[in-house]
């Protein structure tokens, strides 16, 4: 064989290990694009989600806060009506016809109970 045909046969042998690499080298980063694409959609799903279930929570927490403030509101309604319950309690026992104008102390229920044991009428 001549030098040129040897030549000739390594410069094809080149060219073929060049077009394989390259389809090769192709299909690879094909594969990469696609992979990458779906990992891609996977991530905006997740983020999909996770937005869901953040904005979800955050309407739970502000639930929760909105009935906290409501349960302090009627807590502090019901001290301001405890307190006027009270206080007219105080102004009843003070006006009450009989009792001596509250000078006296006034016996408790469990103490009448054991000291009469028929309340008054």
């Amino acid at each position: 064989m001549s030098t040129i045909a040897i030549i000739a046969i390594v410069v094809g042998a080149i060219i073929v290990v060049a077009i394989i690499a390259a389809v090769l080298s192709r299909q690879s980063r094909e594969k990469r694009a696609h992979k990458a694409r779906e990992l891609e959609g996977r991530a905006q799903h997740h983020r999909a989600v996770a937005e869901r279930e953040r904005a979800g929570a955050d309407e739970q927490e502000a639930r929760a806060r909105r009935q906290a403030a409501e349960a302090e509101e009627r807590s502090r309604k019901a001290d301001l009506a405890q307190r006027e319950a009270e206080r007219h309690a105080k102004q009843a026992e003070k006006v009450r016809p009989g009792r001596g104008g509250g000078l006296f102390r006034r016996r408790s229920r469990e103490g009448r109970r054991a000291e009469d044991p028929e309340p008054r009428r």
